[in-house]
Formats: C-alpha cells, sequence, structure tokens
C-alpha cells in the first residue's frame, strides 16, 4: 500500500509492475516538523523528509487499525500487507524547499534555481502489516534516497510559462523530471526514480530487510 497521493510516485510502481492500493495520510507537515524540532533540534534536510514520511506511514496504519478493530471493510480493492510512506524535498543552499507556497513563490524559486544544482531527498517509510502467522515482522523502517539535480539556466520568460502550466506548483521543489519540468533538468547524479517521488532501488532494499523480494509484489 502506497501512503502518498502523488500520481508520480503511483505512475512508477505500476510501470515497474507494482499495483499498491492507494491511501492518503491526513498529516499536518508543519506539525509534524515542529514537534520534531523541538525534540530533536533543526533537523537536516535528509532527516526531515524521514520524519514526514514515517508521520504519513504510521499515521494510514493507525487508520487501517481502527478499521480492524472497528470491522470496518478497506474500501481499496486489497488487503494491506506492506505499507510504505514517502515524502520528498529539495535542497538548496541548505535550504529546505516543499511544494511552493503561491506562483510568485514559484518563480523566486526557478530564479534561484536556474543553472545550479540542488539536491532533491526523497524519505521512504516502510511498515509490515503482516501477520506473524504469514511471515510478519513487525517491522518499521526507512531511508532517505538524494539524488544531485542540475537545473538549465532557463531565461525570465521560460521561467514565467513554466509556472504557468501550474505544475510546479504542487510538486517538491517547483520542478519535476517526468512532466512539463523535464526539458530544464540537464542532468542527475544518481537515482532518476527518486527525483520522480519514490526510490525503487531503495524499496527494494527495505523490502529485503523484512523478508520480501521484489518480485513477490508484481501481480
Amino acid at each position: 500500500m502506497l501512503a502518498s497521493r502523488s500520481p508520480a510516485r503511483l505512475t512508477t510502481l505500476r510501470s515497474a509492475g507494482v499495483e499498491p492500493a492507494v491511501r492518503v495520510s491526513d498529516v499536518d507537515e508543519d506539525a509534524v516538523l515542529r514537534d520534531a524540532a523541538e525534540r530533536y533540534g533543526d533537523l537536516a534536510p535528509v532527516d526531515a523528509v524521514l520524519v514526514l514520511a514515517r508521520a504519513k506511514a504510521e499515521e494510514v496504519a493507525r487508520v487501517l487499525d481502527a478499521e480492524a478493530d472497528a470491522d470496518e471493510p478497506v474500501d481499496d480493492g486489497t488487503d494491506a500487507d506492506l505499507l510504505v510512506g514517502c515524502d520528498s524535498m529539495l535542497e538548496l543552499d541548505g535550504d529546505i524547499l516543499g511544494k511552493p507556497r503561491d506562483a510568485d513563490d514559484a518563480r523566486e524559486r526557478w530564479r534561484a534555481m536556474r543553472g545550479r544544482a540542488g539536491v532533491l531527498h526523497t524519505g521512504h517509510w516502510l511498515i509490515d502489516l503482516r501477520h506473524h502467522d504469514d511471515d510478519g515482522t513487525g517491522a518499521t523502517l526507512g531511508a532517505t534516497a538524494s539524488t544531485t539535480v542540475h537545473f538549465a539556466d532557463l531565461s525570465d520568460a521560460e521561467i514565467d510559462a513554466y509556472v504557468a502550466t501550474g505544475e510546479p506548483l504542487h510538486v517538491a521543489g517547483a520542478f519535476t523530471v517526468d512532466g512539463l519540468g523535464g526539458p530544464y533538468v540537464e542532468r542527475i547524479e544518481g537515482d532518476h526514480h527518486n527525483v520522480v517521488g519514490i526510490s525503487l532501488p531503495l524499496v527494494r532494499e527495505l523490502l529485503d530487510e523484512v523478508g520480501v523480494a521484489w518480485h513477490e509484489l508484481r501481480g
């Protein structure tokens, strides 16, 4: 099960032969980060995305537990055995950039990003929901994947045209590599899927930790 509303993450998994159920969490991201900062101090970007990925996965797991206790069926077409939550942010000059607030914010970000490189961090959190009789481990674990993204040196007109499409307003870092923003990404260093929103190699590694092979997920 995927605890994310991101169509790009869902498409990536489907393209790799996995058809997950989707349950979207209702986590207050700002509140989660504030609470984590109060507990642990200022968070590095690699930690912030992991904290949010964990919060999203655990919130969906709690909802599923409540539904099971109330004997309420999960209306997603399948039972949840493994649950993964994700969160992505772009790091530029040490600052964390999630989704832009509005079009003006997206334009300002692109003027800072153009011709430069940033690091896209995606936190992944996996929860094994299987019963122990079905080889469930009860494990809850995660990791962050990081990919360096080199942006083209866009003109102001190109930035305005891209922001006008609306796409940058809905994605971390105000860009995509698999959509309308693709022509504006010159190259990447690391996992391409991670920039889209979910690192398939990292998910495979996390699954291995709970004794599940990637090919077992393919329907």
